[in-house]
């Protein structure tokens, strides 16, 4: 966006990783809502397209905002007159440093997790977010002991009822093929050849895409296809390595199965989770997908960012972090405007697309000295993914986030074919949550976005036999 606003003007963008993401095939599904890949692409095919872009491959060590100069890991110094900070989050993991957990959030740590799971018979995930979701899904011939600290699952995108519309695709034995990923992927030359550490280094590459377990072969050593066990409520409490696990002489146990007496466990694993409700299990390793806090380690030093209680740094309405001719953007940044009423802030692949785009529209507009307009796509919060091969589609206040406990909801499901919940408050659509082809995304949007008053429908709204996409055409 900037080298088409700044045509003449050098853009240099900054990157530890040898590839860049780029945004494909990308749909305007409706107003708010848009679909789109992430694809790995080598960063010459970018500077091909926009000559006026330079890709400069290697971290920033500091960040003298007052001299308005970055200074990068090999050594080099960069001035700028305006920079936008996009440096993403990064894991946040259970426990640093043990060899036996591991964080999930590029390609480089989701090859690293496949290798493992390859000679694994047992895991542990602790989380209960997206990535936690697909995984537990995807994971074929390991037993899998699901640690979250909610009452039910994908606590971040769901509430219990879609949960457990959902639970039943985790337990069933007949798993639909893949669909097919028509992708080009690009790997860094040699990348296969070198063996890379189990612990996950310290450089960071970018996020996944969202479908970043296509293409891996999430299998273990076992020959059935799935085995979930859910223990909810609970946090791990501690890590014991097989050493320290046999001089505390306790049990652990063995994979709970339907009758509820669950026995000791006479394997010995390399790594034991011991969790806040008492259990102790062993496993082969822990997978960490406890979500991500905001990058914003290497800027921080010596300058004085206003930073939000998320650890992010905090932008105005126009992108601006609190220091003069700095931008920040995605999941680096915290929203500090006050926000639509149906729209909040989400470290989400969707969001950081939408934030990238406007913070180089507000960088133009600053330095012409206009004025512009907060971007349409902050009114509604909306998006769009797949869990468990459903299509999924969250809008607006789609928890009840913030509306305490004056609201209500309203539910139609048809078991193993659609879930839809819509939050209503006052009589005004608030939210949704869409699983399945429910074909009501558009116009769920527009109530929503109008806030029309819908007491008069009552029940109806939901009602399978009323056409309502064509009623509110």
């Amino acid at each position: 966006k900037l080298a088409t606003e700044f045509p003449s003007e050098d853009i240099f963008l900054m990157t530890t990783s040898p590839v860049i993401k780029a945004v494909t095939n990308f749909k305007q599904v409706s107003k708010t809502l848009e679909e789109f890949d992430v694809e790995e692409q080598p960063s010459s095919l970018l500077e091909k397209r926009y000559p006026n872009i330079k890709v400069i491959q290697s971290g920033v060590k500091q960040l003298k905002s007052d001299e308005h100069k970055i200074f990068t890991g090999d050594g080099k110094e960069y001035m700028y007159e305006k920079l936008c900070l996009c440096a993403g989050a990064k894991p946040k993991l259970i426990f640093e440093g043990n060899p036996y957990v591991l964080g999930i959030r590029d390609t480089d740590s989701a090859q690293a997790f496949q290798k493992n799971l390859a000679q694994s018979e047992r895991i542990v995930v602790v989380g209960n977010g997206g990535i936690a979701l697909e995984l537990v899904y995807e994971i074929q011939g390991c037993e899998v002991i699901w640690a979250i600290k909610d009452k039910a699952i994908g606590n971040t995108f769901f509430d219990a009822g879609a949960a457990e519309f959902l639970i039943p695709k985790l337990t069933a034995e007949k798993r639909e093929p893949p669909i097919e990923c028509k992708r080009t992927k690009y790997a860094m030359e040699g990348s296969k050849e070198k063996e890379r550490p189990i612990a996950v280094s310290d450089k960071l590459g970018s996020a996944l895409g969202p479908d970043w377990h296509e293409g891996l072969c999430l299998k273990g050593t076992k020959e059935f296809s799935h085995k979930v066990h859910i223990e909810i409520l609970c946090e791990v409490k501690k890590i014991h390595l097989q050493q320290e696990f046999i001089q505390l002489q306790r049990t652990s146990l063995t994979f709970p199965k339907e009758e509820k007496n669950v026995e000791p466990d006479e394997v010995l694993w390399p790594v034991y989770v011991e969790l806040t409700n008492g259990k102790i299990y062993g496993c082969n390793f822990i997978v960490s997908a406890t979500g991500v806090v905001p990058n914003v380690e290497p800027f921080l030093d010596g300058n004085h960012f206003a930073v939000g209680e998320d650890g992010g740094l905090k932008v105005d309405e126009h992108m601006h972090t609190s220091l003069p001719d700095i931008y920040a953007a995605g999941d680096i940044c915290t929203a500090s405007w006050e926000p639509s009423p149906v729209w909040h802030q989400m470290r989400l692949w969707t969001q950081a697309r939408q934030m990238g785009w406007y913070a180089a529209k507000c960088m133009a507009a600053d330095t012409v000295g206009e004025s512009i307009d907060m971007d349409f796509s902050f009114e509604l919060f909306a998006h769009v993914t797949k869990f468990f091969n459903y299509k999924v589609v969250v809008l607006g206040k789609y928890n009840a986030q913030g509306l305490g406990s004056d609201h209500e909801l309203m539910l139609r499901c048809t078991k193993g074919q659609e879930y839809v919940k819509v939050v209503m408050q006052n009589g005004r659509m608030m939210g949704a949550v869409l699983i399945g082809e429910t074909d009501l995304e558009e116009t769920f949007e527009n109530l929503i976005l109008n806030q029309m008053d819908l007491s008069a429908y009552g029940e109806d709204l939901l009602n399978p036999d009323i056409d309502i996409e064509d009623y509110f055409d």
